[in-house]
């Protein structure tokens, strides 16, 4: 029996590497660097299988390069660079990795609260500077977060982990949901309020986002949304990056509009909005969401399971399009 082919657009964690080629021959991306448009294409054209990351946009034009494709299996949990309806309609299987990564982004979005409310970065430079003289009862001041209220945008895996993780910490706790559905877990364990979200926006002390880019959750963040926080509220986005417009969050940061905010994902990843970087109150993280050995590695194992499911004509365990095998 012949293998199937399988290209990997960037090189992943090697437990994924060596599952997949258990049953296919494997050829990966070379270099550390996401492929070229062109690279994309045609590097796909004989492929039976692909993984592939959020930098490789999936679309009719992908489709129409890969001839031979039996699955694609995206290598992350958000797939907004996933034209899923084109590959329904194609008959082409499309998976994500959600689950396996849901601690690990929940302890992100924590490490990032905690240091924007504590000035942990700007206090940090100056210790690296030299230039600290020693205590003062006036220096580096920031925010309590014990009894405060922190709303959840986008109460999904990682959002209901996040406020779970607030119980420590004797928060209230607020969520959004574009549904209008409750969600039972933190309405049973945190007394946690479903609320509009106006209302987030104005009664949170710190606002956490997990929701999916969308034609309705982009830029939901704008100058608008930054108005109705509290001056002294923290933004925290570990989601993706173009839920907020970029400019209108620096504007409002250096205006001290909002207090202040972490970053783990920006509107036009590598690039920042200009200024952005030159903000005390902005602590800035390179996408690391997910980048612990456990969740990396279970992202490469599933997507990699999710793969071969696909090549075997089987339905993966986290199908983007299920309505394939009804």
């Amino acid at each position: 029996m012949d293998r199937f082919k399988v290209y990997v657009t960037r090189m992943i964690p090697q437990d994924g590497i060596d599952l997949l080629r258990r049953v296919a021959d494997v050829e990966i991306n070379p270099e550390d660097r996401p492929l070229s448009r062109n690279e994309l294409l045609t590097n796909v054209r004989e492929a039976d299988g692909v993984v592939g990351l959020l930098t490789d946009r999936i679309d009719g034009e992908f489709f129409d390069a890969a001839k031979n494709l039996k699955g694609y299996a995206n290598y992350a949990v958000g797939f907004d660079n996933i034209d899923v309806a084109e590959a329904t309609k194609r008959g082409i299987p499309v998976s994500n990795t959600p689950g396996v990564l849901t601690d690990a982004t929940a302890e992100c979005a924590w490490a990032l609260i905690f240091a924007s409310a504590r000035r942990v970065v700007e206090t940090d430079k100056v210790m690296r500077s030299g230039t600290w003289s020693g205590w003062g009862p006036l220096q580096f001041i920031g925010a309590d977060i014990k009894g405060k209220t922190l709303g959840i945008v986008g109460a999904g895996r990682i959002g209901t982990e996040v406020a779970l993780m607030s119980r420590g910490f004797g928060m209230k706790v607020l969520y959004t949901s574009s549904s209008g559905r409750r969600n039972g877990v933190l309405d049973s364990e945190l007394h946690a309020q479903l609320v509009s979200f106006d209302q987030l926006l104005a009664q949170s002390d710190f606002i956490s986002i997990h929701c999916p880019l969308t034609p309705q959750t982009r830029h939901m963040f704008d100058a608008s949304a930054f108005s109705h926080m509290k001056k002294t509220a923290y933004l925290i986005n570990t989601s993706r990056g173009p839920v907020i417009k970029e400019n209108d969050l620096v504007t409002a940061l250096r205006n001290s509009d909002i207090a202040g905010a972490g970053l783990d994902v920006y509107e036009n990843e590598p690039d920042m909005a200009p200024g952005l970087a030159g903000l005390d109150n902005a602590v800035l993280l390179p996408h690391i969401g997910s980048a612990t050995q456990n969740s990396r590695n279970g992202m490469a194992t599933l997507a990699a399971r999710n793969l071969i499911a696909m090549l075997r004509g089987q339905k993966p365990e986290t199908p983007l399009n299920s309505e394939l095998y009804d």
